[in-house]
């Protein structure tokens, strides 16, 4: 709860700050933005500086992060890829590229990630990505999960990845839970049982 307390002040501070006109409105907002970084520095490690400066990066009107993922299937088993974070696994993605099409974004991360060449051929579902689940970061944020058909290349790990590896549904190794969910996976089985399935959405 004290999460989503500090997420809306910052993004009432933020978008104040974008549009006040005058001083004392913007010294308000001020406050507002000092009052959600002391919420976040008082219920994690950070230091209220560093909430502050990731604050400071955002500037304008508030609007939700956008992150993708490629649902990649062979044989009937999901391509999974170990994040270096915290050695745990899931879909290729991430952030989206100010400037690229969602489409070209996924194409980019699952390559990167995995070393698989891929074209994104349906859209599975729209998820909230801070509801139901750990959040992706302090920021608010949205995933879209493509369904993807292998087009070429040769599995390896990355930069950003240790391994990459085809699992069965039924046997996945330990998730990533803000990067790909139980709700996600079961989401895209759901279209492979029915290419006609509609997309899913929050």
């Amino acid at each position: 709860m004290w999460l989503e307390w500090a997420r809306q002040l910052q993004a009432i501070a933020q978008t104040g700050l974008a549009f006040c006109q005058t001083d004392y409105d913007r010294q308000r907002y001020l406050e507002c933005q000092q009052i959600a970084a002391q919420i976040v520095a008082m219920h994690t490690s950070l230091p209220i500086s560093q909430v502050q400066d990731g604050f400071s990066a955002q500037p304008g009107y508030a609007t939700v992060k956008v992150d993708v993922r490629g649902a990649v299937v062979r044989d009937g088993r999901i391509l999974l890829v170990q994040e270096r974070r915290d050695m745990r696994w899931c879909m290729p993605g991430g952030w989206a590229d100010v400037g690229d099409r969602p489409s070209d974004m996924v194409r980019r991360e699952v390559w990167e990630e995995s070393g698989l060449q891929v074209e994104p051929v349906k859209v599975i579902g729209v998820f909230d990505a801070n509801r139901g689940n750990e959040p992706l970061e302090f920021y608010h944020a949205y995933k879209i999960v493509f369904l993807c058909q292998i087009t070429g290349g040769q599995i390896r790990a990355s930069d950003e990845t240790l391994a990459a590896d085809f699992f069965a549904f039924e046997d996945l190794p330990p998730l990533s839970i803000e990067r790909t969910n139980p709700r996600h996976l079961a989401e895209v089985r759901a279209h492979l049982l029915d290419p006609n399935r509609p997309a899913a959405f929050d």
